[in-house]
């Protein structure tokens, strides 16, 4: 008798239905992994006083920082609306090119509180500052990474500080550091604090940007500030200060 035939259909949506539990799977993981991180270390939660009155005051921001400096963000968040006792918090919501790595921090990120909106991938840049633009239309907080997806490393592009011009929100740096970190071989140089460290978590004071400025003088000024307070954090610590990768050509 000839074998049974498989519907294609089912094939396919076998295969989806693995990926997505392995996602989910891995999502878990990351999310332990972070709160492990959190609770075995110790560490000094900073916070400028304007961007506290920002936040007490439900005002949205945009919020920035480095690709290699995502590990611990969503943990500094729930820290931080913690101590300021905020019990109607803003909603904070990464923006994200979609794609598998994206929808995985989504997943993870989820645990703590943060949404997550996707950029059209076929519209790049262009398409995840139309998705920030509608989170700031509703009042909530976008966060982005400036110098991602793929870098230069700690080299702020333009776009964030366009939105913030256009919309009339300030963009607030954000950053952490760790005694006990491991500096990966990636293009970022993803910093992974490991358990029982010491740590700074750090929210900066708000940069205010004019409708009618200069956004290359606004990119340059939000690429000089967030590595200040990355710089800060880093030799609070003792850690040697880990240098921007070189620009990319003008032109």
């Amino acid at each position: 008798m000839p074998g049974r035939r498989r519907l294609p259909g089912l094939r396919v949506g076998r295969v989806r239905a693995r990926r997505a539990g392995t996602q989910a799977a891995l999502a878990w993981l990351a999310a332990t992994y972070i709160r492990l991180v959190h609770w075995t270390g110790r560490w000094e939660l900073r916070c400028d006083p304007a961007t506290a009155r920002l936040i007490r005051s439900r005002r949205p921001f945009i919020g920035a920082f480095w690709h290699g400096r995502m590990l611990m963000i969503a943990a500094a968040w729930a820290a931080l609306l913690r101590e300021l006792r905020v019990r109607a918090p803003l909603q904070a919501c990464v923006v994200s090119s979609d794609h598998p790595d994206g929808r995985l921090m989504a997943r993870a990120t989820a645990r703590f509180g943060i949404r997550t909106v996707f950029g059209s991938t076929r519209q790049g840049r262009s398409g995840l500052l139309r998705a920030a633009l509608r989170v700031i239309e509703q009042n909530q907080i976008p966060v982005f990474t400036p110098d991602g997806p793929r870098g230069p490393r700690m080299r702020a592009k333009a776009g964030v500080v366009r939105l913030a011009m256009r919309t009339g929100v300030p963009i607030v740096p954000i950053t952490f550091a760790a005694s006990n970190q491991r500096l990966l071989a990636s293009w970022d140089r993803f910093a992974l604090a490991l358990p029982l460290a010491r740590g700074v978590l750090a929210f900066g004071a708000p940069l205010e940007f004019g409708r009618d400025g200069d956004p290359e003088a606004g990119r340059r000024l939000l690429e000089q500030r967030l590595n200040e307070l990355t710089l800060e954090a880093d030799r609070t610590l003792g850690l040697a200060p880990l240098e921007p990768a070189p620009p990319e050509p003008a032109g």
